[in-house]
């Protein structure tokens, strides 16, 4: 089993409409909403993989009610409402425009560790753990760093998908794999990487100091893995018009089911499925979701170049 932790989760709702313009009324196409949260997309790809997956996190009894109709959830009853995200989804180009709402403060003083002890005790029957997303107000920046350092050892393969102090306290963490995007690669490091080789420079810091590796998303430029073995750059020929919300965690979703598949990690082949995987939700206009066909027919055009790590730095005596 694969556990994701969500611990801002969201209602996802897509407006869609023939083109967006600033300032105009707007005829309303369609009309989706379902739950969300960067972890509950990871599971539903996950799911979609043929990779049992349960969700965990931070919830209201409404949210988790919805999403107990849909897959396996064990979530902390802690929110008092569930924030929206509002993706407007344009057909005539693809193009998306989203709004997030920063979400409920969590007022139980208890209830970072309630989620702490129930991701504990799930560990002796899961293989891989995903904790991605946002932190609602009232859960300190620490939390998803403790919840990775309880995993790893465990010897549960982990990834942090997550963003400021909270990304940059888990990259503390000896042996968590970190899938930041170029902006929370540049808050965290605090190198602007333009190209393939920059991205690896900015990262290898951090696997000098204990990350097992560093997968970093780049939209449609591809996605780069640095690691101690080595780094990758892989993309596609050409990339896939559509809605990019949700393509990070598909790539999240991949990783960590390769994982939890193979004991020593092919990292070039990981990234590529990744990269076909995150290409796959792209063409879907909801988060969470991908055409297997497509990620199965893309997959074999990856491209993948392997870059050279940095001379690591010697220390004088």
């Amino acid at each position: 089993m694969i556990l994701t932790v969500t611990m801002n989760p969201a209602y996802d709702m897509t407006y869609r409409v023939e083109h967006f313009e600033r300032g105009q009324a707007h005829r309303v196409r369609s009309v989706e909403q379902r739950i969300g949260g960067k972890g509950i997309n990871v599971t539903r790809v996950l799911n979609q993989l043929g990779k049992y997956a349960r969700a965990t996190g931070f919830a209201d009894h409404a949210f988790a009610a919805a999403a107990e109709l849909e897959m396996p959830v064990d979530f902390v009853h802690a929110l008092p409402w569930v924030r929206r995200t509002v993706v407007i989804s344009e057909s005539e180009d693809g193009t998306a425009t989203a709004l997030w709402e920063p979400g409920a403060r969590v007022s139980n003083p208890h209830a970072a560790e309630q989620l702490a002890v129930r991701v504990a005790g799930m560990l002796p029957d899961i293989d891989g753990l995903v904790i991605s997303g946002s932190l609602p107000g009232g859960i300190a920046d620490t939390l998803p760093a403790e919840i990775a350092r309880t995993a790893i050892a465990a010897d549960v393969p982990t990834i942090c998908d997550v963003d400021g102090e909270a990304l940059r306290l888990a990259a503390q963490i000896p042996g968590v794999i970190l899938m930041p995007n170029g902006d929370e690669l540049y808050r965290l490091t605090g190198i602007k990487s333009a190209t393939a080789d920059e991205v690896v420079t900015a990262a290898f810091p951090l696997i000098e100091a204990g990350v097992r590796a560093v997968i970093a998303t780049r939209g449609a430029d591809g996605m780069v893995a640095v690691t101690a073995e080595g780094a990758w750059f892989a993309t596609l020929p050409e990339p896939l018009a559509g809605n990019p919300t949700g393509a990070g965690d598909s790539a999240t979703a991949a990783v960590i089911a390769a994982l939890t598949a193979d004991t020593v990690p092919a990292w070039p082949a990981i990234l590529t499925d990744a990269v076909a995987t995150s290409a796959a939700a792209v063409v879907i206009p909801v988060a969470g979701e991908i055409d297997r066909c497509l990620r199965t027919r893309i997959a074999p055009t990856v491209r993948v170049t392997q870059l050279d790590l940095p001379t690591r730095q010697e220390t004088t005596p």
